[in-house]
């Protein structure tokens, strides 16, 4: 890239100060006013901690998270951001792991106190970050930073070096930092840039979370990298979302299928084709063919596509510009280039991490090419992907990632569970969703979907976790070894349900 995020910033609120580059309701942050607050933000970080160190926030998609995000850029900070969605049990891991010397918060969000939960949080934590408190009360006061240090810069970054952590969640149950850099972003971008059909001018309605590489590009980057304005959704409404399209002439959006799934109805009941949507990219979970003709037929002029991806090496499909390519497939590679070994999809390219946040985590994660072994399965179909399963043990809900391992760890110990394995069922709507199979202990009550909930609710976990199924057994499916056989217990639970609009592939 040769040069900073952050710089990119300073050329643009010189170049052009009143292009609008984020839109969040009645807030529109100009490239002036977003390079002056990040300025002054930067200084704050830099009077109190110094340069490399991690800074997490965990917001909605509100335009603070924007000043946060490149302000932490500019004072030469690793960013980490934190799904707003996560509870005690894993934020607690997160700060810890990161290493992270502050954590920049909402007062309140969906009725949840999150200044409340940091107090918890900061109670288990030997080296607790500052906690700053955006649009509300406690702690520290975000406003209070933007006029408490003179606005600084640090000195020039190196755009190789590590400047994000995202979390994933890992097959051991423990989640990964991936690491990226604004090279491999900036990377990313040119290839969404040359592929997505990105002109200046051009505007992402932007509903996926921040918290994912998805959102966070079509946030933070595309409006400087691109020239794009960001349209920034906190909730996900659909109706609100089509209306918003139409208003703004929104030109692309991405999401998971729930997203589209969405979109698609509330346009047809607000009786618009949606004609300013020029690209509309669906990943991150499950996605029907038919949903893929359907929204293509509706819509006035969008390419509707599906990708294939990863947090570790994002877009590694682009989609296709064929109809039946891009419904049946999961695209044709793009910067990236992929290998199929005994079946595995494997990637390597210039947008891929730099490797995960734990060197011991990187050890089977690549192989001896240097290409990044996904655990998912693949064929080739005249040159585009076709994600036929997956090898790693996750499920993919909403387009959240969720380690079974990590929740089968927490339930083994609850009261009526002999043995547990939660899998993953193929659904229309969300992907799939989490079934727990249960082998009773017979000592006490067999818990039911609302007995895991208050479990899992009870000790801090995120919501999206829980269990949206259970099924009793007399047993679990083993081999030789004593693995329990989940593929087995899959094609049980989706052979036993065939009229329930499963999304297999």
């Amino acid at each position: 890239m040769g040069a900073t995020l952050g710089e990119a910033l300073a050329v643009a609120a010189a170049a052009t100060p009143e292009r609008v580059l984020l839109v969040d309701g009645d807030v529109q942050l100009d490239a002036a006013t977003l390079y002056r607050q990040s300025l002054a933000l930067a200084g704050a970080l830099r009077q109190r901690f110094p340069a490399g160190s991690t800074v997490s926030f965990m917001l909605p998609n509100w335009h603070e998270a924007a000043v946060i995000y490149l302000g932490a850029g500019l004072a030469g900070m690793v960013v980490n951001p934190v799904l707003p969605s996560l509870r005690e049990h894993e934020l607690s891991f997160v700060l810890a792991d990161a290493g992270s010397v502050a954590i920049f918060i909402p007062g309140d969000f969906r009725g949840h106190d999150y200044p409340g939960m940091l107090d918890r949080v900061a109670a288990q934590l030997p080296d607790p970050p500052e906690v700053v408190v955006v649009r509300g009360d406690g702690h520290t006061a975000y406003q209070d930073l933007l006029t408490a240090a003179a606005a600084t810069a640090a000195p020039a970054a190196d755009p190789s070096a590590a400047s994000m952590t995202l979390y994933t969640s890992g097959t051991t149950g423990r989640p990964k930092g991936v690491l990226h850099s604004q090279n491999s972003l900036a990377a990313l971008l040119a290839q969404i840039g040359e592929h997505w059909e990105v002109d200046p001018g051009d505007a992402f309605l932007v509903p996926s979370p921040i918290a994912h590489i998805g959102g966070s590009i079509y946030a933070f980057e595309a409006p400087l990298l691109l020239g794009s304005t960001a349209i920034l959704m906190d909730r996900w409404d659909a109706d609100e979302a089509v209306a918003l399209i139409d208003a703004r002439q929104c030109t692309h959006m991405a999401g998971a299928t729930p997203f589209l799934v969405g979109l698609l109805a509330a346009a047809r009941r607000a009786g618009t084709r949606l004609p300013s949507l020029k690209v509309f990219i669906c990943g991150g979970a499950s996605v029907p063919p038919s949903l893929i003709r359907e929204a293509t037929d509706y819509f006035a002029g969008a390419r509707v596509s599906r990708v294939y991806g990863s947090t570790e090496v994002p877009v590694t499909t682009v989609g296709s510009t064929d109809p039946d390519g891009a419904a049946d497939t999961d695209g044709r590679p793009g910067i990236a280039e992929i290998r199929l070994v005994d079946g595995e999809i494997r990637a390597r390219g210039p947008q891929m991490l730099l490797g995960y946040r734990h060197a011991d985590d990187n050890a089977d994660a690549f192989d001896a090419d240097g290409f990044f072994r996904t655990g998912d399965l693949g064929r080739w179909e005249n040159g585009h992907v076709v994600v036929t399963g997956r090898a790693k043990d996750l499920i993919i809900r909403n387009g959240e990632n969720i380690s079974p391992k990590e929740i089968e760890d927490i339930l083994i110990a609850a009261p009526g569970i002999a043995e547990i394995a939660i899998v993953g069922i193929p659904d229309a709507r969300t992907g799939e969703r989490a079934c727990a199979v249960i082998v009773p202990d017979g000592a006490a009550a067999t818990p039911d979907v609302a007995a895991l909930a208050a479990i899992l609710d009870g000790l801090g976990v995120a919501r999206f976790k829980f269990p949206e199924r259970v099924e009793i057994r007399d047993r679990l499916p083993r081999n030789d070894a004593g693995k329990i056989l989940k593929h087995q217990i899959r094609a049980q639970l989706i052979a036993a349900e065939p009229t329930k609009g499963c999304a297999c592939r």
